[in-house]
Parts: structure tokens; sequence; C-alpha cells
């Protein structure tokens, strides 16, 4: 029987008295692409970090693989991973030895094999000796998505992967990701603010902003009811902007 992957259940986060998350709720099941998409700000950092378990939820329940992200984190993110574009590694360490650190951290078995494997599948094994450190930004982009598939996760939550990439490295980049989501049945949480890769890349896509769902469906639904992804998130946006300047002028 088909059981989702990710359940997220009326979940709330305040800082204070500020909602970053504010009674979201949404499912992804088995080998689908579910985009996360919003303006600056709209909570979909603070969505992730709480289906990482990284931040603590103030309301609402999180099940990933049928688990309780409350009581089963560990075992929870030994099958999971994580890349996002704005994240660094130790710059000391060589491009192989953060592999290795990663790799024994998940408990991986041959893990050689596994990295070189990874380094060959995303044009980095020429880079295998040098420091991190000296690595340009897209190199470093697409050793972060090595990293986080050396686990092989069932799920893998991917914020902005391609934000840093040129034009022709994003379009490698997706080719391989849409490879591995299809030969390995993996389910990903995507963010982008870019919409021509949303509508290549994701099943479903879930719009939030103020730390709410706006709008979800799939791309296909979406344009159909109210035009472009890309106008439906310029409306979003500006329409945030709004309720933000307004509350801004009844504070003066």
């Amino acid at each position: 029987m088909l059981k989702q992957i990710v359940e997220v259940k009326d979940i709330s986060k305040y800082f204070g008295t500020v909602a970053a998350v504010d009674h979201i709720s949404f499912t992804v099941w088995p080998g689908e692409v579910l985009g996360l998409l919003g303006p600056n700000g709209a909570g979909k950092t603070t969505t992730i970090q709480l289906l990482l378990g990284l931040t603590t939820l103030t309301h609402g329940q999180i099940e990933i693989l049928g688990m309780d992200i409350k009581t089963k984190r560990n075992e929870i993110l030994q099958r999971v991973n994580f890349s996002s574009a704005y994240i660094s590694l130790p710059s000391n360490l060589t491009v192989y030895e953060n592999l290795v650190v990663f790799a024994k951290l998940y408990g991986i078995r041959h893990y050689r094999n596994k990295i070189m494997e990874l380094l060959e599948f995303f044009d980095l094994l020429h880079i295998l000796n040098s420091r991190t450190g000296m690595l340009s930004t897209g190199q470093m982009t697409r050793l972060n998505l090595t990293k986080s598939f050396i686990n092989d996760p069932e799920i893998i939550f991917l914020d902005e992967p391609t934000a840093s990439l040129d034009p022709e490295v994003a379009s490698r980049v997706r080719e391989k990701l849409k490879k591995i989501q299809i030969e390995k049945n993996v389910s990903m949480i995507y963010t982008s603010h870019n919409m021509n890769e949303v509508e290549l890349m994701c099943n479903r896509v879930l719009f939030i902003a103020n730390g709410k769902n706006v709008l979800e469906g799939t791309p296909k639904e979406i344009k159909e009811k109210s035009g472009s992804l890309e106008d439906v998130f310029i409306s979003i946006a500006r329409a945030t902007n709004f309720q933000i300047n307004n509350c801004k002028d009844e504070r003066l």
C-alpha cells in the first residue's frame, strides 16, 4: 500500500510572537518531487529545519518514513540528507577527506568506492585531492550535492541546489538529479526561485507566504488556474510585501 514518505500536520514555529511557520500541512509521496516555493522570508528554510529536527516545533507533528521527528530523529537522519548552495564544508580538508568524514558518520561500508562513484557522477573526480577552501562556488555546490547522496537517502531536501551555477552546469546538475530520482525512486523537497527549473523538476508544488500555505497543485494545474508559475510567484511576493509595508505603516 502506497504510504507517504513525509507527513506534515498543522505545524507552527514561533520565535517570540513572530510566526515563521504558521499551521502548514503537506505530504510527500514515494518518488515524488515537491517544490516548496515562496518569496524570501516565507518560511521555507525554517520548514526544512523543522523537517531535519534542527529546531523544535511550537505546534503540530512531523512524520518522516513513518517515524515522529520528535522521538526518532536519529533513525530518520540516517535515511535522509540535505544539500544547500549556501552551506560550506571545512576548508582545510580535501574534497576526499570531507566526504570520508560524512561517509563514516553514516556508517557507509566500502565508502571509498561510493565516494569515487559520486565524484565521477557529479564531474568532480579531477579535484579529488584539492583543498575544499580552494574550490569555485560551482564546485562547492556540486560537492554539497555529492555529500548529500553519500548515504543513498530515501528522501533528500534540496535548498536551491543550482542557485550558484551557470546555466549550462545547472542544466547538467538537474539532469543528474532527475536521473538519481528516477533510478532510485528518491523523494525530494526542492526549493528554488527559478520557476523554469521547478517545472522541469517538480511533480507538485506548494507555495507558502508569511509561513502559511497559499497554493498547492501540480505545475500544470496551477498554470491552468492561475497563469505561469512565475506570475504566481511574483503575485504572492508582491502581496507579501504589501502586507509587510502595511504593518510597518500601522506601527508608525
